[in-house]
Parts: C-alpha cells; sequence; structure tokens
C-alpha cells in the first residue's frame, strides 16, 4: 500500500490510555511518517493528529452497575465504530487497555480479516482469568507493559511483545520536587498531599467525598498541609461542588490536569487504585490507595474474581503490602487519614520505600515508541 494512504485504528477508553497511546503513537508517526490514526481517543492522542470519532469521555465508565447504566450508548457507539471501520479497513486496530469494550471489537474485526493489536495486556493474573479465552480470540498480538507478561500469554498460545511501560520513560528516574512546586505556586518548605480521587465521573462522586473528609482529619493533626487536587476539565464543576460540601472550601487547590506536577510536588498522595497508582510509584512517592465501588460491583467482581491479595499497582509489581491499601468498607476519613499522615511521620519507611521505587522504575524503562512500532510491523508483515 502506497505510503499516503496508510491508515491505523486506535481506541483508548480513558486518560490513563490515551498517555499510553500517545506514546505509541510516537513510534508509529516515526516509523510511518504519513501514517493517518482514527478511532477514539484523549488530548494526548489529539496532540499528536489522531482523528477522534467519539469523544474518549463516552468510555470513561467503570464497575458493573455503572456500564449497565451507560450500556446502550457504550454498545451503539461500538457498533457504529466496528461498521466504520469495516468499510473502511484500517490495515491494523489497536485496542488501547479497555478491554470490555475493545476485545470484542478486535474479535469482530479479526474475523473480517483485519489485523488486530492489543496494548495492554488484560490483568488476567490479578483477577478476571476467563479473559484469556477473548484475549485470544481477539488479538494478533499483545503488546506487554510489564515483564512477566509474554511468559505468561505464551502459555496460552497468545503472540506477545515486552514493550516496557510507557510512564517509566515519561517519568524522570529523580522527579524535582523543587520545580514542581515552584510551577504550583508552593512553599517549597511545606508539606504537601495530593489528593488523587480518579479520573472518571464514578471515581470522583464515590471518593472524593470520602478523600476530602480524610483530608479534614489530617488538618485538624497537622495545621500547616497543603492539599493539591489535579481535576479533567470536564469533572472540574462536579469537583468543586463536592469540595464546597466538605469543611477544606478554599483549603484544597484544584489543578487542571497536573498530575505528573502533583504527584512531582507532594510528600504523599492519597490515591484511587489503578494506573495513578504506578505513576506515584515512579514519582517515588508513598501513598495510601483506596477505592469504593457500588456494593453490588464489589460482591459480583471484587472479592469473587480476585486472584491476588494485591488491587494496587505497585504492591503487585512487588509481590508484598509496599503501600496500604484500605478498600470498600474499610475505607473511612480516619482510616485514610490516619495512614496517609504515618507516612508523613516517617521519614525512614518513606527513604526505605524510594529505593525500592528507583528499582521498579530501572525495570520497566525501554523504548517503549519503538518497540511498539516494532511489533506492530511484525504483525503487519506476517
Amino acid at each position: 500500500m502506497p505510503e499516503t494512504q496508510r491508515q491505523f485504528s486506535l481506541v483508548a477508553g480513558e486518560a490513563s490510555g490515551d498517555l499510553l497511546a500517545g506514546l505509541m503513537l510516537d513510534g508509529l508517526q516515526a516509523r510511518w511518517p504519513a501514517m493517518k490514526a482514527v478511532g477514539i481517543g484523549g488530548p494526548q492522542m489529539l496532540s499528536r493528529g489522531f482523528e477522534s470519532w467519539w469523544p474518549q469521555e463516552k468510555l470513561a465508565v467503570s464497575g458493573y452497575v455503572e456500564v449497565l447504566r451507560h450500556y446502550a450508548e457504550i454498545a451503539g457507539i461500538r457498533r457504529q465504530l466496528r461498521g466504520r471501520l469495516l468499510r473502511e479497513r484500517p490495515e491494523i486496530f489497536i485496542g488501547v487497555d479497555a478491554p470490555d469494550f475493545n476485545l470484542d471489537l478486535e474479535a469482530g474485526l479479526r474475523e473480517r480479516g483485519i489485523k488486530t493489536a492489543h496494548f495492554v495486556c488484560p490483568s488476567i493474573w490479578a483477577w478476571r482469568p476467563e479473559r484469556v479465552v477473548k484475549l485470544r480470540a481477539a488479538a494478533d498480538h499483545v503488546l506487554c507493559i510489564f515483564p512477566f507478561e509474554p511468559a505468561l500469554l505464551e502459555q496460552h498460545g497468545i503472540a506477545a511483545t515486552y514493550v516496557g511501560h510507557p510512564l517509566a520513560k515519561v517519568i524522570p528516574m529523580t522527579p524535582d520536587r523543587e520545580a514542581a512546586r515552584k510551577a504550583l505556586g508552593l512553599d517549597p518548605d511545606a508539606e504537601v498531599v495530593a489528593i488523587l480521587p480518579g479520573s472518571r465521573r464514578s471515581e470522583v462522586r464515590q471518593l472524593a467525598p470520602m478523600f476530602f473528609a480524610a483530608a479534614a482529619l489530617m488538618l485538624k493533626a497537622r495545621p500547616g498541609l497543603r492539599f493539591i487536587c489535579p481535576v479533567l476539565p470536564n469533572l472540574r464543576p462536579e469537583m468543586e461542588q463536592i469540595l464546597a460540601a466538605s469543611e477544606l472550601a478554599g483549603r484544597v487547590a484544584l489543578l487542571d490536569r497536573q498530575s505528573h506536577a502533583a504527584l512531582a510536588a507532594c510528600d504523599a498522595t492519597l490515591i484511587a487504585s489503578g494506573t495513578a497508582t504506578l505513576e506515584a510509584a515512579l514519582f517515588k512517592r508513598p501513598m495510601v490507595i483506596s477505592y469504593r465501588v457500588n456494593s453490588l460491583t464489589w460482591r459480583l467482581v471484587m472479592q469473587r474474581k480476585q486472584l491476588q491479595p494485591w488491587v494496587g499497582l505497585p504492591n503487585i509489581l512487588s509481590g508484598e503490602f509496599v503501600v496500604p491499601e484500605i478498600l470498600q468498607d474499610a475505607a473511612t476519613p480516619e482510616a485514610l487519614a490516619e495512614a496517609t499522615l504515618d507516612w508523613l511521620a516517617s521519614p525512614d519507611k518513606v527513604h526505605a520505600l524510594q529505593q525500592r521505587f528507583c528499582a521498579m522504575h530501572a525495570e520497566l524503562l525501554r523504548d517503549t515508541p519503538t518497540l511498539c512500532a516494532d511489533a506492530i510491523q511484525k504483525v503487519l508483515a506476517g
């Protein structure tokens, strides 16, 4: 096919996937400069010339119960997207994370002769192992972000390549706390806690009130504390309402995005389980991981299908609880405040944790854009 006609399609369903896909696009565009990339993506992808046919926010829904509420719209988007891709027939479709949306789509496209890849192995090693069957049917190749995954997938007859974790390349080995604080207008000597209640509306509604209540308790114990909270623009009005209803009005700086600046600047973070916990680890920051979902979702999924005792990526990669996880019914403002304050009072523990996070960072650091392009080129050649 002439270079000017190359078209690849990608779908990234949430903010973390947008970051991963943006870095993948760097590698693809360097390999194929005239490539056109289309599908569904967010600001990182759009900044690289990606053409998004629907807003990424339409797919950013978490939990069984929450997804059911939006099922008709999401299913409609997937049906329309599949039809358009079958008409336009890109050279390859790459689903970036979002397995509940992407794997069925990939399987349907693959059946019709379109090559497929999936970027980020679903966490079959943590929960929902039945997904391996769906993954094998869906993807010609899987791009893995953790080093132990290709061997695991090989056992199931799935071709895979370890490409490193893109975040390990984006985040410096030694974050510049002073520069981050200066950029955010923070006192260089202040004690700062970053509050990250998630990037989805459902997460913000569940977690932000509890996180702010915990912050209020921390402030009573340490009156000099400063709090910063990055927020996506579409969630800012709701976050402002939640903050106004808390005891912290005027005491939390809401940042437009800037989650990396917040993690670089903080002394500790109270954070929702998800990719952001790995970002916090790569920034070498102590954290308290929390999560709360609809009680039915918790009973149906988290309790019944969890294969490991950890949910936070830093703990999963370490194979032990190096940072506390306070989940569901245990997640009270008092418990979260106590655990976060413990980090602030324990510099020796923080130093030991940072050493572990440095080793983790080194293991995850690879030339991800180039390795992604290499893997995709092999799929196209095959």
